[in-house]
């Protein structure tokens, strides 16, 4: 979500917190998640941030609502976004959605699927995909006896589009796309989403001036080394877990990361 973001708009400062800590959101009841989204979202707003991007489908499911409710500032999911897309590309209107068990159970996708003409939605939750991606491994024999278990729902439908309802879940699109077969488009949020910024941005006249300057390209090379100084990172887990799974699913910004402890 962050690299969409980042490559589209490449002016924009980004204030990032991975509550790795706490991680994963899937399994926990919908009000714990709702409570961490908003401390989380306190630590961002001191941070005078002009739009809010709920980068993660279990806290959009439980917290999107109450945060676009709660703030002055536009704040955006993921769902909506990734699965108007998966709408567009469909050819049958069977589309598919997995995701952790929180957001399956929540209904997120069904509400917004419900919105939505000529969609015949199947949803299936997917416990231990998010471990094998932070634990590095996304194409062994273990995990793709997983996936055929946990895709088989989504396979017996018939889907001819599969949102990956979380966002760890990109990084294991080749052992998922071999178990549903290339008839299947795999639709990420994360590019959607990010589109979704952009114009909000747009529309509010609240994007950033750019091109960015020459200064600051005079210093690419060593931004790159060090990571962008524009972005601020938070993590309330292991700094070094951090930055090891940020360059992994984020590239060579994630460099200064900043620990947070929770009071």
């Amino acid at each position: 979500m962050l690299r969409a973001l980042i490559d589209l708009l490449p002016d924009e400062r980004v204030v990032y917190f991975g509550d790795t800590g706490r991680f994963p959101y899937g399994p926990k009841p919908a009000e714990e998640v709702l409570a961490h989204a908003l401390e989380i979202t306190d630590v961002l707003l001191d941070h005078d941030v002009k739009l809010l991007v709920v980068a993660c489908n279990s806290a959009a499911a439980a917290a999107l609502d109450t945060l676009q409710a709660k703030l002055d500032i536009p704040v955006i999911g993921v769902i909506e976004p990734g699965l108007r897309a998966a709408a567009r590309v469909t050819r049958s209107g069977r589309i598919g959605v997995i995701g952790t068990v929180g957001t399956v159970a929540s209904g997120a996708y069904q509400r917004v699927a419900d919105d939505l003409s000529g969609i015949d939605l199947t949803c299936a939750a997917c416990p231990g995909f998010v471990e094998f991606v932070e634990s590095g491994d996304v194409e062994s024999d273990q995990v793709h006896v997983l996936a055929e278990r946990l895709l088989a729902p989504v396979r017996d439908a018939t889907v001819d589009t599969l949102v990956l309802g979380c966002t760890h879940y990109p990084l294991l699109a080749r052992t998922i796309g071999d178990v549903m077969g290339r008839g299947v488009v795999l639709v990420s949020s994360a590019d959607e989403t990010a589109f979704a910024v952009r114009d909000l941005l747009t529309e509010r006249e609240l994007l950033a001036p750019g091109p960015r300057s020459e200064s600051t390209d005079s210093h690419a090379a060593d931004s790159d080394a060090e990571g962008d100084p524009r972005h601020v990172f938070f993590t309330s887990g292991r700094v070094d877990t951090f930055r090891t799974l940020g360059e992994r699913f984020l590239g060579p910004e994630v460099a200064s990361v900043e620990p947070w402890q929770w009071g």
